[in-house]
């Protein structure tokens, strides 16, 4: 892979954990209007039905180079079938979590997705975990018990469990992705959100949560198509050149941003726990990024 290659899909993983970091903060925001269920399932169809949107416009416009990838092929319905599945259940827990628990919290929680990545690339596909990283994935994962526990209760707190449930089918997720990395990211992201904005979406139905109101269901689509749908698609295409974990490794720079977004939005005090936990969470990510240039 070339130098110039090579920072091409690194500037796509960069790209991804930015827009990806806009998603807590403000979903936290609308949370305040909109049911969790029904917030998880909006925010995948604005991703689906953006970028359908995209790719029929790139389509009039006859741009062939845009369409960078080969098309899906039976063997990828399996992938594609547990992406999709990953993806209904990851978002319904996330919100879940989000609702019980501070929106920097979660943030920052959300990179505990490196350590699943990490681990399933590892022990289902075979990529290497070398010992620089496996101390990463050690600071980020006790980073992560500091940010879970509840003083008070004595126990982990039902919101950050949630939100790490979350981080595990996405690191699942991710694996699956990444088979399918070859394809056009703007086709993955269609059906990403598509389909697994649809189940959502029954799932808050069955739950008996309310449509919102229109100006706040627009908010969320568009929330969805650039926090959710652009993001994707750039963490695909970079997948397709790094691999699953060294992209999540990359990505891992969205915590971080969507951590200062909140504290920026809500004003949260800084209490020494999460103060200790984000110096690990920074030491487990230098750890675990690639070397290389």
């Amino acid at each position: 892979m070339g130098a110039g290659r090579a920072g091409r899909s690194v500037a796509a993983a960069l790209a991804a954990a930015v827009l990806y970091a806009l998603s807590t903060p403000f979903s936290k925001v609308l949370l305040a209007d909109i049911a969790p269920n029904m917030l998880a399932a909006l925010l995948y169809l604005g991703a689906g039905a953006g970028m359908t949107v995209l790719a029929f416009a790139r389509a009039m416009r006859g741009d062939k180079a845009a369409a960078r990838g080969r098309p899906l092929e039976r063997a990828d319905i399996p992938y594609a079938a547990a992406m999709v599945a990953l993806d209904i259940a990851a978002p319904l827990l996330l919100m879940a979590g989000l609702s019980r628990s501070s929106a920097e919290s979660v943030s920052l929680l959300n990179n505990f997705e490196i350590v699943a990545t990490a681990l399933i690339a590892r022990l289902a596909f075979g990529e290497r975990v070398a010992a620089r990283t496996a101390a990463g994935i050690g600071a980020i994962t006790l980073a992560c018990v500091l940010l879970s526990w509840d003083a008070d209760a004595w126990g982990f707190s039902v919101g950050s469990l949630l939100t790490l449930a979350a981080c595990v089918c996405w690191g699942i997720e991710n694996n699956c992705t990444n088979r399918l990395s070859g394809c056009d990211p703007v086709h993955i992201v269609i059906i990403k959100g598509w389909g697994s904005g649809t189940g959502a979406l029954v799932v808050a139905l069955c739950a008996g949560d309310a449509m919102p109101v229109f100006i706040d269901a627009v908010l969320v689509l568009l929330l969805g198509f650039v926090a959710y749908g652009l993001s994707i698609a750039c963490y695909v295409r970079a997948q397709r050149d790094l691999g699953a974990a060294r992209t999540s490794a990359f990505y891992a720079v969205n915590p971080f941003i969507g951590s200062a977004l909140a504290f920026a939005l809500f004003r949260t005090p800084l209490v020494p726990s999460f103060a200790l936990a984000l110096l690990l969470m920074l030491l487990g990510t230098w750890l675990v990024a690639p070397r290389e240039k």
